[in-house]
C-alpha cells in the first residue's frame, strides 16, 4: 500500500459515498491519522495470513490486503462513526480477496474459495502414524469445511487454520465473542454430519474408528 493519502486508494465497497473523492490523510485531525495507523497495525497481520489461506501465494495475499486497506483508508474518517467498524473493514478484505482470486482466474467465475488446510493437514499427522490415513483425513476435512456457510468457514479458518483465540478471531471478523462462538458451533455441527456422512460413504471400517 502507497504512503500516499487515500485520495490514491479505491472507493468503498456498494455505498452511495463511493463516489465522494475522499478526503487526503493530510487534513484529517491527528487522532484520527493515528486510529487509522493502530488499526492498520493490529489487523494487518491477520488479514495477511487470512488471505494467504484463499489465495495461497504470498504476492497475490499482499496485493489484496493492501487494497483492502486502501479501501479502508477511504473510508476511515465515515467508519469511525459505525457501530462495527471490524465488521465493515472484513467485508472489504473479503471483497478484495474476492477480486484478486477473479483476476488469477477470470475463467473461473464460480470457482469455490480455496481454503490451504496445511494447518490442519498437520494436526492430522501428528494424531495418526499413518500418513495415507491423515491425507485421506485432511482431504476429507477440506472437502466438509469448503461446504461451509461463509461466516462458519471463516470462524474455522482463523481460530484453527490461524490459531487465534476465539477472541482474537471474533475481533477481526467485527462481531462479539459469544457470535463467534455460535458460528463455530454450527460448523462444528454441520462438519460432524458432513465427516459422519463421508466415513460412512467410505466403509464400515473408518465408521468404527469415528
Amino acid at each position: 500500500m502507497s504512503d500516499g493519502g487515500p485520495e490514491e486508494s479505491g472507493g468503498a465497497v456498494g455505498l452511495p459515498s463511493r463516489r465522494r473523492r475522499p478526503t487526503p490523510m493530510s487534513q484529517w485531525d491527528p487522532t484520527a491519522r493515528l486510529s487509522y495507523w493502530a488499526f492498520h497495525a493490529n489487523r494487518r497481520p491477520a488479514y495477511m495470513r487470512f488471505a494467504y489461506l484463499q489465495l495461497g501465494a504470498d504476492e497475490a495475499a499482499e496485493e489484496a490486503v493492501d487494497a483492502a486497506f486502501d479501501s479502508i483508508m477511504a473510508e476511515w474518517l465515515r467508519m469511525l462513526h459505525m457501530d462495527r467498524l471490524d465488521a465493515y473493514a472484513w467485508t472489504v478484505l473479503k471483497r478484495c480477496l474476492v477480486e484478486r482470486r477473479h483476476r488469477r482466474h477470470p475463467w473461473q467465475p464460480h470457482r469455490p474459495e480455496p481454503v490451504d488446510i496445511s494447518a490442519f493437514e498437520a494436526a492430522l499427522k501428528e494424531a495418526h502414524a499413518d500418513r495415507y490415513e491423515a491425507l485421506t483425513d485432511a482431504i476429507r476435512f477440506y472437502s466438509a469445511v469448503s461446504r461451509l456457510a461463509e461466516r462458519q468457514r471463516d470462524a474455522v479458518l482463523l481460530r484453527y487454520g490461524l490459531q487465534c483465540s476465539p477472541g482474537e478471531a471474533a475481533a477481526v471478523m467485527g462481531v462479539d465473542e459469544a457470535t463467534l462462538r455460535s458460528y463455530l458451533g454450527q460448523a462444528h455441527r454441520r462438519l460432524a454430519r458432513l465427516l459422519d456422512t463421508s466415513v460412512d460413504a467410505a466403509g464400515p471400517a473408518e465408521s468404527a474408528e469415528s
